[in-house]
């Protein structure tokens, strides 16, 4: 899931602090490193791809996908984070392609990571094994990972979409009480910092002397 990486539709946080212009190039370059990532897994015939944009409309995001070699693409539509990410686990369980249909586990991931690796999500496919949901936590609250299991998904639960308070730093604790409160056997990954203000900059480049080039911004 990720938002399109135009001026003033994404990074509203960062954009405050280094500009608009320049934030909607990082957001590009993220979901960029998040989708060859994933295609890491893909080639090992371990998930298939399938993004979920939004700040752009559906004909745009399909001529987005045919340039960057993404099969599937769809919007988020509206709503809250938790009614946006239950539409993409109803999509994405509906429709399995025949190469997966045996499988029985789907994450969702953001792309507000630079520093994600297809070993991290190799680990959360292994955990969705044994384990009825995988999180990966993010250190202002959230996460940046949810993976549910078949036995969660046919039918889809309800809980981890709703009595949440989305956008807050309760988001994690709040699931993590609601999976508790319905016996949901959970596994967490590795803790991870998403990249939304210039502090999270800050381990990868030095901001003072910030340039949005090949040389002095790598993921």
């Amino acid at each position: 899931m990720t938002k399109w990486h135009a001026i003033n539709r994404c990074k509203s946080r960062l954009s405050e602090d280094i500009g608009a212009h320049k934030a909607a190039k990082i957001q590009e370059k993220l979901t960029n490193h998040t989708i060859n990532v994933a295609k890491e897994i893909q080639n090992e015939d371990l998930a298939d791809i399938k993004v979920a944009i939004d700040g752009i409309g559906i004909k745009a995001a399909r001529k987005w996908a045919l340039k960057n070699k993404i099969k599937t693409v769809t919007i988020q539509g509206p709503g809250n984070l938790g009614t946006k990410m239950k539409r993409q686990f109803l999509k994405a369980h509906s429709e399995k392609t025949p190469s997966i249909q045996n499988r029985n586990s789907i994450l969702l991931i953001g792309t507000d990571l630079p520093s994600i690796s297809h070993f991290e999500l190799i680990q959360a496919i292994q955990i969705l094994n044994h384990k009825e949901m995988v999180l990966g936590p993010s250190i202002d609250g959230g996460y940046w990972l949810i993976g549910l299991s078949n036995k969660l998904l046919n039918p889809l639960c309800n809980w981890p979409f709703s009595g949440i308070s989305w956008g807050s730093d309760k988001v994690l604790q709040e699931t993590i009480r609601l999976a508790s409160l319905n016996k949901i056997n959970y596994q967490l990954l590795q803790t991870k910092n998403d990249l939304d203000n210039i502090m999270d900059l800050s381990p990868w480049l030095d901001y003072k002397s910030f340039q949005l080039s090949a040389s002095s911004y790598q993921l």
